[in-house]
């Protein structure tokens, strides 16, 4: 029994672990890196709040607990 408890709590903290928030910078990074994986040469990628969101479809991350958003724009060549 109690190595049953010890499993499900060591289950439960690394899960919390892995659910962690990433904070925005870090985030942002890791998009811009895939970006340019895809040869994407001319582009935008702005940490904004929830409220300056005005096109849902131009996120392409959240960060900081929801608060923010990281959106994606491709700017003409």
């Amino acid at each position: 029994m109690k190595r049953f408890a010890l499993a499900v709590i060591c289950c439960a903290m690394a899960t919390s672990a892995l659910a962690a928030p990433k904070p925005c910078e870090e985030l942002k990074a890791e998009i811009e890196a895939k970006i340019q994986a895809n040869n994407v040469s001319s582009y935008t990628l702005e940490i904004v709040t929830n409220e300056e969101v005005h096109d849902q479809n131009m996120v392409v991350g959240t960060c900081e607990n929801g608060s923010k958003k990281i959106i994606y724009q491709k700017n003409d060549a």
